[in-house]
């Protein structure tokens, strides 16, 4: 059996050391202050002085190993036992080969696939517990903000339809009421007196005022909305790449 250690590091890549102070902040606040968690880098050290992890890279496999709590890239914070495993050295020698495989650096994603969605891997083949949720709950809050948007976008689209299909059962029906009571039909038995008819007469004219000016869109018009409103949705999934473009250099 083996001891499993979890290295986990403030993420101070960035280039700036203003960007890199305001991390530190963060950190310390939603951390070390309320216990919420913060912006993270994690590696798995087992058999051996050296600790592995998953980075973003062009070419060939992300994951990577350097020694213990000595990643150059990154402010060592503190590690974390989760337990033993029962695998031997062969067999994690055989894993760390297979997840080299199955984590090429260039499918790298800040919010789905990062370094500590790994570890999170990596511990599951080694048989211990997961990393703590604090480790990486700033990407599982920015991947479900991501999903509440798309959501909230199809939602409004689908409302739309409705709207408009709604309207256009509405004008139909109107449209055959005031069909009927202003064509003058001869009276039946049991149908309205000449009084009344006439005052239906004057409601049709009202009902048909309403209807020209209330007519739902042409399928033309309701074409060219939705194309706005699609062409709006591939903006903000543009901008949405664009950001995730620019995170991703946090954790190279």
């Amino acid at each position: 059996m083996a001891e499993v250690v979890l290295h986990i590091y403030d993420v101070t890549n960035s280039g700036s050391d203003k960007t890199n102070n305001t991390i530190l902040q963060i950190n310390r606040f939603f951390k070390d202050g309320i216990g919420l968690g913060g912006i993270f880098h994690s590696a798995i050290q087992v058999y051996g002085d050296d600790e592995w992890s998953y980075g973003y890279c062009e070419q060939g496999t992300g994951v990577f190993n350097c020694p213990r709590s000595k990643n150059p890239m990154y402010t060592y914070r503190e590690k974390i036992v989760l337990g033993k495993t029962d695998c031997t050295i062969f067999m994690v020698n055989q894993i760390l080969r297979e997840l080299s495989k199955e984590w090429p650096g260039h499918t790298y994603d800040l919010l789905a696939k990062n370094c500590n969605h790994f570890c999170d891997v990596l511990c599951d083949r080694l048989g211990v517990p997961k990393i703590p949720g604090w480790v990486n709950r700033f990407a599982h809050a920015g991947d479900t903000a991501l999903e509440v948007a798309g959501n909230t976008a199809m939602r409004i689209k689908q409302a739309k339809t409705e709207l408009v299909s709604a309207s256009k059962v509405a004008y139909r029906f109107l449209s055959n009421v005031t069909s009927n009571v202003t064509n003058g039909s001869p009276q039946r038995p049991g149908t309205l007196r000449n009084s009344e008819n006439g005052n239906f007469k004057m409601q049709g004219t009202w009902l048909k005022g309403i209807l020209n000016t209330a007519k739902p869109s042409t399928s033309r018009e309701m074409e060219n909305k939705d194309g706005d409103a699609n062409h709006a949705i591939t903006d903000q999934h543009q901008h949405q790449n664009q950001s995730r473009d620019t995170k991703v250099l946090l954790f190279q």
